[in-house]
């Protein structure tokens, strides 16, 4: 297994000072630089605590050897796509959650915008934030293990209100909700 403790942390623009201090317990630059390089095996207890500290899934910290990674190999300008001029690798959406934690929503019928076979990538806030998320698409959920999915329209006290996405659907309201999630992203085959 090779880590991508170096890349991510670049990507995220922390050195190793401050990813070391990010560390619960905080631990040594050196350290970490020991294992980005592999010079110090990266054990389970410390793929949690380098994942905590960057904000990151621990599985993100490590790819197989014979995993292909995905690169960007160009970009859109206002010119037309252009190559850059050495493809780097990406960085999945999982592997970028700078606050909340991301879920995905599978769209197995479509409905509204949604198309059968997207996925919609939400980040999971506090229902306190609720209001800041008015007209935008969230999951929510339910008791008994069940979610509600649609357009944040109402927000009054520890209730909130959402549309979903068909055609003649009547409002849902949601007493307390745990979380709310927010869409961040739609991947969309082509």
């Amino acid at each position: 297994m090779i880590n991508r403790i170096r890349d991510i942390r670049k990507r995220k623009g922390m050195t190793l000072a401050e990813v070391a201090a990010a560390c619960t317990p905080p631990t040594t630059a050196q350290t970490i630089g020991r294992l980005e390089t592999g010079m110090r095996n990266l054990s389970l207890t410390w793929m949690n605590r380098i994942g905590a500290a960057l904000g990151v899934d621990p599985e993100a910290l490590v790819k197989a050897e014979d995993e292909a990674q995905p690169q960007v190999v160009a970009r859109l300008t206002s010119g037309g796509a252009e190559s850059l001029s050495s493809p780097r690798d990406a960085i999945l959406p999982t592997e970028l959650v700078d606050s909340g934690k991301l879920v995905c929503l599978e769209i197995e019928a479509g409905q509204g915008e949604y198309r059968a076979g997207d996925q919609l990538w939400m980040r999971q806030v506090s229902p306190d934030d609720a209001a800041q998320l008015i007209n935008r698409d969230v999951l929510a959920p339910r008791s008994g293990g069940r979610f509600a999915f649609g357009r944040l329209i109402d927000r009054q006290g520890a209730l909130v209100g959402l549309l979903p996405p068909g055609i003649g659907q009547r409002q849902i309201v949601i007493d307390s909700p745990a979380w709310l999630a927010v869409a961040e992203m739609l991947v969309r085959k082509l």
